[in-house]
């Protein structure tokens, strides 16, 4: 019999920042200035670590295939799991649109045109051209194999050096400039600003860098001593990813001059960098080409992804049969549910591009994604209390708090969670205007609505006819 792979405490680690670290935040960390790292605190207490522990319990509780969905199927019914899945599936649209959108800024970049920088309809066309060629690529072929290990290394890790070691050295040339988003630093700037609206438009974002993290669970039953190196691990990449991103981001505040960030173009500080280094250009084309590169892979990782979550529910009756979701290709993908998402994708692609305001609109869909991933992860968090008080003695490899009857460690890291997600919430409704505010709850709302529609119109015939439609495959 072959043994079975047991993950050490350093791999789960570098599995832990393949899975969410990434440089396209780096921008909105740095507009909040001297304030990101509260922000940066709050977030890494009051939200990853909450999420990686509750994550940490139910993975170890139902390590079967579903994730969240399973998750919440258990705590709180199939209802909520359905809801948790499909919201998991619709945060993908405003999400990817977002990212993708920097495609454009880093596409100019790579081949040294400034107009193409800036250009807005550029970046309309880098969007539709992106997601269509690997949306119908996905028809004949296994796209998302690409993303894996080229694209954390293509996209994530050679970018993040570029950033620390010429942001380093920018950094220590000039010193403190008293014109950037960083300035001189003062305990004020710190903490005596932090309900500023103009930065805390920004905080929303931030915690989103750490969105994802519950993902690491999946990895528990391979870890070796698991009760043990699960906390260290998400600790010490926690530890890291706060360290990559905070040092990042106030480079960056001290490089970018006030009133001048450009939020979807990630290669602005190397070329700021390249520029008070004196060093050639081509060092931020080479930025801006390892990034492209990388978006495009997790594209299409994002494409393919989410559609294993929806085929599932199909497949368990809480989709209508006739849309056809639960069939599948070779490759395991929903040709209708491909074509389903890349229509819905073009409309929020043409969203973005009736914006005027590029920046405006890009926090509007970074604000709708927040929404609608903070919900999943509210709903996470319920479905863990109940399920605490429904099964008291249900096995729990890993349990928060201990192997006790108590649940008061419980209470404190889904209240801890909780809390970040209703200052969130509150931080994009009091930041933004009124336009954008009815904007945001509009997406998070109807993509909430729908599933909550289909549970009330569910017929318990579509199981019966996924069920007589599978047989004959």
């Amino acid at each position: 019999m072959t043994k079975k792979y047991r993950y050490t405490l350093i791999s789960f680690i570098g599995l832990t920042m393949a899975m969410i670290a990434n440089v396209r935040s780096v921008p909105m960390i740095a507009a909040t200035g001297w304030q990101q790292l509260v922000y940066m605190a709050f977030a890494s207490l009051c939200f990853a670590l909450p999420l990686c522990l509750i994550a940490g319990e139910f993975g170890t509780t139902f390590p079967g295939n579903g994730g969240p969905q399973l998750w919440t199927k258990n705590g709180l019914g199939h209802k909520w799991g359905f809801v948790v899945a499909w919201l998991s599936w619709a945060q993908m649209f405003p999400g990817l649109i977002m990212a993708s959108s920097t495609l454009g800024p880093l596409i100019g970049q790579a081949l040294g045109q400034q107009a193409l920088i800036t250009s807005h309809s550029f970046a309309l066309i880098c969007i539709l051209i992106a997601t269509w060629v690997i949306t119908l690529c996905s028809l004949k072929w296994n796209v998302a194999r690409l993303s894996g290990n080229y694209g954390v290394w293509i996209g994530v890790y050679i970018p993040a050096a570029m950033l620390l070691i010429l942001g380093i050295a920018a950094t220590l040339k000039t010193g403190i400039n008293q014109h950037s988003y960083l300035g001189v630093f003062s305990w004020h700037k710190l903490c005596g600003n932090i309900f500023n609206l103009k930065s805390l438009s920004y905080y929303g974002a931030i915690v989103f860098t750490f969105a994802g993290l519950e993902m690491t669970s999946v990895y528990i039953p391979q870890l070796k001593d698991a009760n043990h190196n699960y906390l260290r691990g998400i600790a010490i990449s926690l530890g890291f990813l706060i360290f990559l991103n905070t040092l990042n981001g106030l480079m960056t505040s001290n490089a970018i001059p006030q009133g001048q960030i450009q939020l979807a173009n990630v290669s602005q500080p190397i070329a700021i960098y390249c520029h008070i280094l004196h060093l050639p250009s081509w060092l931020a084309n080479i930025f801006g080409l390892c990034v492209a590169i990388g978006i495009i892979l997790q594209i299409a990782s994002w494409v393919n992804g989410p559609c294993h979550t929806i085929t599932q529910v199909a497949r368990e009756g809480l989709l209508p049969a006739k849309w056809h979701f639960h069939q599948t290709n070779q490759y395991d993908i929903s040709k209708p549910l491909l074509w389903t998402q890349i229509v819905i994708l073009t409309l929020f692609a043409l969203i973005y591009g009736c914006a005027r305001n590029v920046n405006a609109i890009f926090l509007t869909l970074t604000n709708a994604t927040s929404v609608i991933y903070m919900t999943v992860y509210a709903i996470m968090a319920l479905a863990l209390i109940k399920l605490r008080y429904r099964q008291p003695h249900l096995k729990r490899p890993f349990r928060i708090g201990g192997q006790n009857q108590r649940n008061g460690w419980a209470w404190l890291t889904c209240g801890a969670l909780w809390l970040a997600v209703i200052t969130v919430f509150i931080a994009i409704i009091v930041t933004n205007s009124l336009m954008n505010d009815l904007l945001v709850l509009s997406i998070a709302c109807i993509m909430i609505a729908i599933p909550l529609i289909i549970c009330h119109y569910h017929n318990p015939q579509w199981l019966q006819q996924v069920e007589d439609d599978l047989s004959q495959y």
